[in-house]
């Protein structure tokens, strides 16, 4: 079973230690895509560290991103956008929350370099994650951890 990643802006870190992950509560930084909204009801996830390490290459948040690993989530559980990315359509307690990775420059070298793999034989991610062979139906409305 893989694990379950969540990368978000280190603006969002006490926030989010406090009240765990809720899209409803989106306003202090932009989403890792640069959203300023939510983009789906829920909150994103990235299954092992490959599709991590490309959540944080992609950081468009103007600042660092904090990794946290998410804990009790089953694959089936998981949804995915129309842009192909998988989310969990609920809310996040704070205690299935490890912060694993803090203060990640927004910068794409630096991320690279800085990002604190596990499994550091993994060769880098540059394309982004596909979860379209699954038969999943995806949400109507919007949201971006």
């Amino acid at each position: 079973m893989l694990e379950h990643y969540h990368v978000s802006s280190a603006l969002n870190r006490a926030s989010i230690e406090a009240c765990g992950m809720d899209w409803r509560r989106m306003g202090l930084a932009r989403g890792i895509a640069g959203s300023m909204q939510p983009e789906q009801e829920g909150c994103f996830l990235a299954r092992g560290e490959r599709e991590c390490h490309w959540f944080v290459r992609m950081n468009n948040t103007g600042g660092p991103v904090d990794v946290w690993q998410v804990k009790g989530v089953d694959d089936v559980e998981l949804l995915t956008s129309p842009e192909g990315y998988l989310f969990y359509p609920a809310t996040i307690d704070p205690v299935r929350l490890t912060l694993v990775q803090t203060d990640i420059p927004p910068e794409s070298l630096q991320a690279a370099v800085m990002f604190k793999s596990l499994s550091p034989q993994e060769p880098a991610v540059t394309t982004p994650p596909t979860h379209t062979d699954r038969a999943v139906t995806p949400s109507p409305s919007h949201c971006l951890c």
